[in-house]
């Protein structure tokens, strides 16, 4: 029988009899719910891929935000509650700024992550609110090289050479396990990208809800739609 979270998820955060923080896992259930978001590293940086899961032709598709600039050299691919991720957005550009005036330098990607994730951590131990419930993955490109971080809603987090977020995550990772290599051109992690996040939604992709985000040295730029229909237009079609 699953333990109840009665009487442990009410105002504050504390620890059930069993050890667990179920404000937590509501949080990572929160971010299961979300939309697909996956991201891999390439030869010359970060390649992100979401799916921003239109549900109404009436809806605008650039009104809805799923990928966020950070830095020159740094950017936020969002699953969950998307509202929360903008607030840690907001709070990340800051971390940013502040260290460019301290330090006359951008910040590294891995310390931002660490603030980050420390921030996030915070929500999990003092009363009076809830964990974030957003995951995020945070791709950069500094002189310590290519970075993908993957955030958990806890405050933990990860390194990946490819990683992804949301309800397709299980079928991504496996994707990528199978499939990623070192050295990927751009247009190959593209392609591998586009064809991961293809197989998680088992459909063909919605060439106006598929956004694509490339950071290398030349910094953080995103894919028009001629861009990304070229790219997903590449794909073989799914076999009926």
């Amino acid at each position: 029988m699953q333990p109840s979270g009665r009487g442990y998820d009410h105002s504050i955060t504390m620890f059930s009899p069993d050890g667990r923080l179920f404000q937590v896992e509501y949080a990572r259930e929160s971010v299961k719910r979300g939309t697909t978001t996956a991201g891999l590293k390439f030869r010359d940086g970060v390649v992100l891929v979401c799916d921003k899961r239109i549900a109404s032709r009436l809806i605008l598709p650039e009104s809805i935000e799923k990928m966020f600039k950070i830095d020159e050299h740094i950017g936020f691919a969002t699953s969950g509650l998307v509202a929360d991720a903008r607030q840690l957005v907001d709070r990340a550009r800051v971390e940013c700024q502040v260290n460019r005036i301290t330090y006359a330098a951008p910040v590294p990607v891995d310390m931002l992550t660490k603030k980050m994730c420390d921030f996030m951590q915070s929500f999990t131990q003092y009363g009076g609110a809830r964990p974030y419930g957003t995951a995020l993955l945070i791709g950069g490109v500094d002189d310590n090289g290519i970075h993908l971080f993957e955030t958990d809603p806890s405050g933990a987090y990860q390194s990946y050479h490819a990683g992804a977020i949301g309800s397709g995550r299980n079928t991504v990772i496996d994707f990528f396990e199978s499939n990623w290599k070192e050295n990927l051109t751009m247009n190959a992690a593209m392609k591998l990208g586009l064809e991961a996040l293809r197989k998680s939604l088992d459909a063909e992709l919605n060439r106006e809800a598929i956004e694509v985000v490339v950071i290398d040295a030349d910094g953080y730029r995103i894919l028009n739609r001629e861009q990304v229909v070229k790219q997903i237009d590449r794909l073989k079609p799914l076999e009926e």
